[in-house]
């Protein structure tokens, strides 16, 4: 028998190379028989760069640029793939929220200029295509900040620079691209995504991602028409239609930024990582699938890891079996709708979200461990 183990990240617990590892090790300590195959998955959030430059090759490199508040200068990994001219980006690693502490979050002043900062930087490498993956960040700025280190100004109506982050947004009154680095003109963006939010209203980015980025509720209206003005300027200035774009308010909007300034394609960052590791050729080989992933809900049906790795697996009827920190929801309807052979919550819901994240090895070890005992009969 061969299982593929492929796990996305535990978002501040482990990585996906850190799981497959752990899952590795317990496989041969308890099922010496069993043979793996090592293919860690990412969609678009933490460990996408690992996952692009561990099937294509490449350098990293490390920028020093700032962070998600502008006063705190931060270094940041990227990745350049020498023979094709593409870097690779995580958005996380220029305005990610893991790099705040929770008494900083600040989602109407974190800023996305680090991002531009890491394009600009990609640009006078010579890179002609970029690949950004757009998941964990702190902003809700619909991109304005990384558009403005690209050379954009964003003015009110006295002419002046507006406030960055979200909390500018409802003073912009024009968009001057006179200034815009004209390298851009000829470079592909190609914006990984795992969700399909629409930049604006109930179900876009500031109702349903600002949350978790510390905006109190008495905020979320102020956000969402902050990036509604947004779109109707971007609109109005540049003739780009972003407020209904499917995917436009991932990363708090800068797929409607990229898309309206640089003509960026948004893709499912699940199904681009897949194609890239060659995901499909690698479970027609296996006869299982092992993944993982921090929390599953009600979202993660939307274009998480899991539901991508359930979809591509489902057409060889190879089974998946998930192992998670927290399932926040129905399991068995969970199970159901990804089409799921087994989901394994990994921690106790006794234990606190940071014990949790704390002993996630071990917690994940015991599960697969105690998995293992009965496979055979699952």
């Amino acid at each position: 028998m061969t299982i593929l183990l492929s796990p996305n990240a535990m978002k501040g617990g482990l990585t996906a190379n850190e799981i497959a590892q752990v899952m590795q090790r317990v496989i041969d300590r308890e099922t010496p028989e069993i043979d793996t195959i090592v293919a860690p998955i990412a969609d678009g959030g933490n460990g996408t760069l690992d996952c692009i430059m561990n099937a294509l090759g490449g350098e990293y490199r490390m920028t020093v640029i700032h962070g998600p508040l502008v006063s705190l200068p931060i270094p940041a990994q990227w990745g350049i793939i020498e023979k094709t001219r593409t870097a690779v980006i995580e958005m996380a690693e220029a305005a990610g929220l893991h790099l705040l502490l929770p008494e900083q979050y600040n989602v109407m002043d974190a800023t996305t200029y680090g991002v531009g900062e890491l394009i600009g930087t990609a640009l006078s490498s010579g890179c002609t295509s970029i690949v950004l993956g757009i998941g964990g960040s702190a902003t809700n700025d619909g991109g304005a900040g990384c558009m403005e280190a690209l050379g954009v100004k964003f003015l009110d109506k006295q002419g002046k620079h507006i406030h960055p982050g979200a909390a500018g947004l409802l003073s912009l009154d024009r968009i001057d691209t006179r200034s815009i680095d004209p390298r851009l003109r000829s470079v592909q963006f190609t914006v990984l995504t795992d969700v399909r939010n629409p930049l604006c209203g109930p179900d876009g980015a500031s109702f349903v991602f600002a949350p978790q980025k510390g905006a109190a509720p008495e905020y979320l209206a102020l956000l969402d028409a902050g990036l509604c003005h947004y779109a109707s300027i971007l609109q109005r200035d540049l003739g780009r239609d972003v407020a209904n774009l499917p995917g436009a308010g991932a990363g708090g909007g800068i797929a409607a930024g990229l898309f309206a300034f640089c003509n960026a394609t948004i893709v499912s960052g699940i199904d681009y990582v897949l194609d890239t590791i060659r995901f499909d050729a690698l479970v027609q080989s296996s006869n299982a699938v092992f993944t993982a992933e921090g929390r599953l809900d009600a979202q993660t049906g939307g274009g998480k890891g899991i539901a991508g790795i359930c979809r591509r697996a489902g057409t060889y009827n190879i089974p998946v079996h998930a192992f998670v920190g927290r399932i926040n929801g129905d399991k068995e309807l969970l199970q159901s709708q990804l089409g799921l052979a087994s989901l394994s919550q990994i921690s106790p819901g006794v234990l606190s979200t940071d014990a949790a994240i704390r002993h996630a090895k071990q917690l994940l070890d015991d599960s697969l461990t105690e998995f293992l005992s009965r496979f055979s009969t699952v």
